[in-house]
């Protein structure tokens, strides 16, 4: 059938193609198909476009290109199709045996599939059952572990509330019969979360158990409360004890059992009042006692160093010298000279004084000096009980109840010195050591004491006014008769003056106290009219020169070892030195006024000019005769005199250095005058050159 069938087509094709022309190119052109009006049956649509799309075909191209025809071509391929298909029958006959077996394997292979499927189908039914089972009891499973975990829950809450009300008997025989240590804070602490417990939830106040706790536990802490009360009052009472070193006790062992305080104040406040109560009562007495007995033994060991007549411008006759016999000399220059007082400054921190100790060696104190013990003391006292307080009881406020006492002990004593303290300098120290004594405790983080020594601060600077004042007054008040002395040294009120003034500038140094520096101008004031009333009683002009000249070198030289140039020290400088162009005019005048004369009013006059008086060598000839015959003899005269004169060797040489430039000055002047005086070249004979009088004034410098 195959044969016939392709032959069939064959046929086919071959009628419908008997028109077809081909037009060949180079290779193969278009290819031009004309329809053949007599087909009906064939349709040539697309023929062309096919053609065209098999042109690129190898096989097609060899065809066309080799000129086989097309009949020829399809009934080759027609026989080679058939003698295939008789190769394959034959190839089916000869495996027919295996295929008959090939095909009994499959159905066997089927039959095993299908008991295979059936088999596997029931498993998958099975294996569904089983996947509901699991779900069943993975459901069972969560819901028994969210019940397992509720019960766990309900058991540890109440296992815990159990463990928080129960009292146990062991607790009950520790509160009741055992000694307070370290178990036995434990046991506190124990008892103090069970009342608390019980005190805080609601949901415990309403529950049953605790109606049959609630009897027992309250007759625990009434225990616990009275029996450690007991405890602690002991140990109080301890601190009472004389020579109980107080800071090891409160160290050592009320420390150790502070939670018994924390207890009382939360489960029996009104014992924990007693306690505190019967705390600061007794510190305030032993601390009170303690002070008390320390200002007793400082008092012993008090040097006084002024009294109210020890001031600057009170005469030393009228100071009472026999009154003053059993003081030692050297302790007067203290009234007014800080000298080695100011070291107290840089002890600010050493211990305290132990009095027992400096009466055995005789020692006796300037008050400064007791008064820095006293508060360096208090400080240590004070910072050791605050910090206890803040432990022990985690009060502040009882700090200030504990020292009330002391305090007024302190006061007592203050007030009691500082009415009779007239020693200004001294009054100063204690300003300074106040204000170190802050910076301490402000260093320490300790405030207890601010309001304390603010409160002595303000004490102390209106009693130092008031001593400042009474120097001030003796200065403007003073009787100038009975001060004066007929010598020109340096005078002992500007001594006192310059000392005093020198010290305060010291201590003032670091702090800048506008407020003392204005004071401090005041005294200048006074001091200065006091002393120029001084130098009028001299009879004459020179001397009362040299007396103001020997006063202000003595200060100026005092100031200077207190600090660096300042307001006052500058305004004795120009002082001195408008004084000292005093005094050179009027030394020069003793030996050489008719020079000086002519050299002022005759000098600067042109000689060639026409005056009525013109300047001749008449005129001239007698002062230059005579500077020649005694210059040497005068300046050496000038020389005893400064040194006779002024107390400070320094001062009189540069004085004497200064009157011998202004000869030399006046001097040179002449000589220029000289020159220009018709005829002036006779006197060259008689002129002292100025290299001379350049080498004795060297000459007394290098004496200097």
């Amino acid at each position: 059938m195959a044969t016939t069938d392709l032959g069939q087509s064959y046929v086919e094709i071959n009628g419908a193609q008997k028109n077809v022309v081909f037009d060949f190119g180079a290779f193969v052109g278009d290819l031009s198909v004309e329809e053949d009006a007599s087909s009906d049956d064939i349709s040539l649509d697309g023929l062309e476009q096919e053609l065209e799309e098999c042109k690129n075909d190898d096989v097609v191209a060899n065809i066309l290109s080799e000129g086989t025809k097309l009949r020829e071509y399809t009934k080759g391929v027609e026989n080679n199709l058939r003698k295939v298909e008789l190769d394959s029958i034959q190839d089916y006959i000869k495996e027919s045996d295996n295929l008959v077996s090939l095909h009994d394997q499959i159905r066997e292979c089927d039959r095993i599939l299908s008991q295979m499927e059936t088999l596997l189908s029931g498993f998958q039914v099975e294996i569904g059952s089983i996947s509901s089972d699991i779900k069943v009891l993975q459901e069972k499973s969560m819901d028994m572990g969210l019940k397992l975990k509720n019960r766990k829950s309900a058991e540890s809450k109440l296992a815990k509330f159990v463990e928080d009300i129960i009292v146990p008997p062991r607790m009950v025989d520790i509160v009741v019969d055992g000694e307070v240590n370290d178990e036995y804070m434990r046991t506190l602490e124990i008892l103090s979360k069970k009342l608390k417990f019980v005190e805080v939830d609601p949901m415990v106040k309403a529950s049953k158990a605790l109606k049959d706790v609630q009897p027992e536990l309250e007759k625990v802490r009434q225990k616990a409360v009275s029996k450690v009360f007991d405890f602690i009052v002991q140990k109080l009472y301890a601190l009472r004890k004389p020579k109980t070193n107080i800071q090891i006790l409160q160290q050592s062992v009320l420390l150790k059992y502070k939670y018994v305080i924390s207890f009382l104040k939360e489960h029996g406040n009104e014992v924990y009042i007693e306690v505190r109560a019967a705390y600061i009562d007794t510190m305030n007495k032993v601390l009170s006692a303690h002070f008390r007995a320390y200002i007793l033994a400082l008092e012993k060991l008090q040097l006084d160093i002024a009294t109210s007549s020890d001031l600057i411008g009170v005469e030393t006759r009228s100071t009472g010298l026999f009154l003053r016999g059993r003081e030692p000399l050297k302790n007067r220059s203290a009234v007014f000279a800080l000298g080695e007082r100011i070291k107290i400054l840089k002890e600010i921190d050493e211990p305290a004084l132990i009095p027992h100790i400096a009466e055995a060696s005789s020692s006796k104190y300037p008050y400064e000096v007791l008064f820095r013990s006293l508060h360096k003391l208090l400080m240590d006292t004070a910072t050791s009980e605050y910090h206890f307080c803040d432990d022990f009881f985690g009060e502040e406020s009882i700090f200030y109840e504990i020292f009330a006492g002391p305090f007024a002990v302190i006061d007592e004593h203050f007030n009691s010195i500082l009415p009779n303290c007239y020693d200004a300098i001294g009054l100063m120290l204690m300003i300074r050591i106040i204000h170190q004594h802050q910076l301490i405790m402000s260093r320490r983080r300790i405030p207890c004491l601010d309001s304390f020594l603010d409160k002595i601060n303000i004490s102390l600077w209106p009693r130092f006014k008031m001593v400042f004042d009474m120097h001030l007054n003796s200065l403007r008040s003073a009787n100038v008769r009975t001060l004066w002395e007929d010598d020109v040294h340096p005078h002992y009120v500007m001594r006192r003056y310059a000392e005093f003034t020198a010290s305060l500038i010291r201590l003032n140094v670091e702090y800048g106290d506008g407020q003392l520096d204005l004071n401090l101008e005041r005294l200048r004031m006074a001091v200065d009219d006091l002393l120029i009333k001084l130098a009028k009683m001299f009879p004459k002009t020179k001397l009362q020169i040299v007396f103001l000249i020997n006063n202000y070198d003595m200060t100026i030289s005092i100031l200077k070892e207190a600090a660096p140039e300042g307001k006052i020290q500058v305004h004795f400088e120009e002082l001195l030195k408008s004084n000292t162009a005093l005094f050179v005019e009027e030394l020069l005048l003793v030996h050489f006024s008719d020079l000086i004369k002519f050299v002022k009013t005759r000098a600067s006059e042109d000689p060639g000019s026409s005056s009525e008086k013109p300047i001749t060598v008449a005129e001239v000839d007698p002062l230059v005769k005579d500077f020649a015959s005694r210059w040497k003899a005068a300046i050496e005269l000038m020389h005893k005199d400064v040194i006779t004169s002024f107390s400070s060797l320094l001062c009189g040489m540069e004085i004497l250095r200064a009157a011998l430039t202004q000869l030399l000055l006046y001097y040179t002047r002449l000589s220029d005058c000289i020159k220009r005086i018709v005829g002036g070249s006779a006197l060259n004979k008689d002129l002292v050159s100025i290299s001379s009088i350049m080498y004795e004034i060297r000459k007394y410098s290098r004496t200097f």
